[in-house]
């Protein structure tokens, strides 16, 4: 136990049990709320078109995480690994979707279980676990800490998913797609930008809601003992961001705030990511912080030298695909471990659910887009991508094969050996390469594209109430296909 979690003990006491009741525990209670699918696309990172009074005023009394990360760019896969505190690799928790999960290994154990073993009334409030394991007992004691011991501290999860795709915009205070800011690999279509304005709509829907929560704990007069902490659990849901491992899909804003204890305005530019916030909540409560945890605690200063941060993606439901990343906070590197798959290969649920699929594929066929924009249109990728975030933070030139980057590229491809060795990686197998949906890129005419676009266009330009049809599915391949029926027989 380091010196600090000692002190935190001495300070706070510490938990007495005595007839089934806790007495004498005036430890922080901890609030832990998580948006879907945002990148830190808040007033308080200085986006324009949004706001965010709430998480701004959060900010503003606790600390903003400028350069904060996910391990993963998919719920599934990235909330298994908050959930234990190590990447998802380690726990075999890597594939989203995966059928017939298997019981979490030991050691290991989701953080909240260490957390009721420390005395604290663990609640989740809302369904929202999405984790690629079992578990051989509850995850949470309750749904809503009013469901505590008198004097028993609380941890609660709480998710807004308003923010995942299905967006409605903000019906109050709608979001003007003229303020809005779309990056450059994205083509400028008035579809498009009422599209990324409906998105940030529903963040401001959420921050209201969040509003809300703060409010019960000042009512309820639990506010100045409360830890609150506030993240995504991945990037935003738009092409080039969620799925993958640019920081469209992997950046996430993160502030905390703990009254008396950390003070408020700060700003921090260390590079840090979700594993950590699953260590210092241990570290907060007094709890046993395993050996195995991959992360640090950020209130004892393992963040301030850190050099790189990792992460990886998998499979995406049926659609097959593996990448891992290794960034520092000036360059990124990312090795496709199946280059021989196109970047915007067919997935059921980004065709059905993000218009800009559509758009840039019917652009694409038409010679439309830009040069940046179709980089990512191509059939294939490179083995290795690398990027200088100081002079191209879309990364969208890739200098892996530029000789004056060599020095870099080594170092960091070295970097990758050492995270793939540490959290047992085992990369692609041959069974997985050619399993899934169908690889074949592109994967409808451009008169289905088009067909597409125009239903999306009297969606969400027009209104109508339709519900997009996107013509037939992409089959299993036959590997695939004759895996599913040996399954079904067994």
């Amino acid at each position: 136990m380091s010196r600090m979690r000692v002190i935190l003990l001495m300070v706070v006491g510490v938990v007495f049990f005595q007839g089934g009741e806790v007495r004498g525990d005036d430890r922080p209670n901890i609030l832990w709320i998580l948006a879907e699918d945002i990148c830190p696309d808040l007033s308080c990172y200085g986006v324009k078109g949004v706001k965010t009074p709430h998480l701004d005023m959060l900010a503003g009394e606790g600390i903003r995480y400028e350069r904060a990360f996910s391990t993963s760019p998919v719920c599934s896969t990235s909330r298994s690994a908050m959930m234990v505190g190590v990447h998802q690799q380690t726990v075999d928790a890597h594939q989203h979707r995966t059928q017939g999960k298997k019981m979490l290994a030991k050691p290991y154990k989701p953080f909240v279980h260490l957390l009721e073993e420390a005395g604290y009334f663990t609640c989740l409030m809302d369904r929202k676990t999405d984790l690629n394991f079992k578990l051989d007992k509850k995850l949470m004691m309750g749904k809503d800490w009013k469901g505590r011991k008198e004097g028993q501290p609380f941890f609660a999860q709480l998710t807004f998913t308003n923010t995942h795709r299905g967006w409605r915009g903000d019906p109050v205070n709608p979001v003007d797609p003229g303020e809005v800011e779309l990056p450059p690999y994205y083509p400028d279509t008035p579809l498009l930008r009422k599209d990324w304005a409906m998105g940030l709509g529903d963040i401001q829907v959420m921050d209201r809601r969040v509003g809300k929560v703060l409010k019960r704990l000042e009512d309820e007069g639990l506010a100045d003992n409360t830890v609150v902490i506030f993240i995504g659990d991945h990037g935003r849901c738009h092409v080039r961001g969620k799925q993958f491992l640019y920081d469209g899909g992997l950046r996430i804003p993160m502030i905390l705030k703990w009254p008396g204890t950390v003070k408020g305005g700060q700003v921090s530019e260390d590079l840090v990511m979700t594993l950590d916030v699953t260590k210092t909540v241990l570290g907060i409560a007094g709890a046993e912080v395993p050996d195995y945890l991959q992360g640090e605690d950020l209130f004892e200063g393992d963040t301030k030298g850190r050099k790189y941060l990792f992460a990886s993606r998998g499979k995406m439901d049926d659609t097959h695909d593996a990448m891992r990343s290794v960034r520092s906070k000036d360059f990124k590197y990312i090795l496709n471990l199946m280059p021989e798959r196109a970047w915007m290969q067919y997935n059921w649920y980004k065709t059905a659910m993000y218009p800009g699929v559509a758009v840039m594929n019917a652009m694409h066929l038409r010679g439309e887009l830009n040069k940046d924009q179709a980089k990512f249109m191509q059939k294939t990728k490179p083995r290795e991508e690398l990027y200088d975030l100081r002079m191209d933070p879309h990364e969208l030139n890739n200098l892996a094969e530029d000789v004056e980057f060599a020095g870099v590229l080594r170092e960091m491809r070295d970097e990758m050996v050492k995270f793939r060795g540490q959290v047992n990686d085992r990369g692609v197998n041959d069974g997985f390469r050619k399993g899934g949906w169908s690889g074949e890129y592109p994967y409808k005419t451009l008169a289905e594209w088009e067909g597409i676009v125009k239903q999306w266009e009297a969606k969400i330009l027009h209104g109508k109430k339709i519900r997009i049809d996107i013509g037939r599915r992409v089959g299993l391949n036959g590997k695939q296909k004759k895996a599913r029926r040996g399954k079904k027989a067994e």
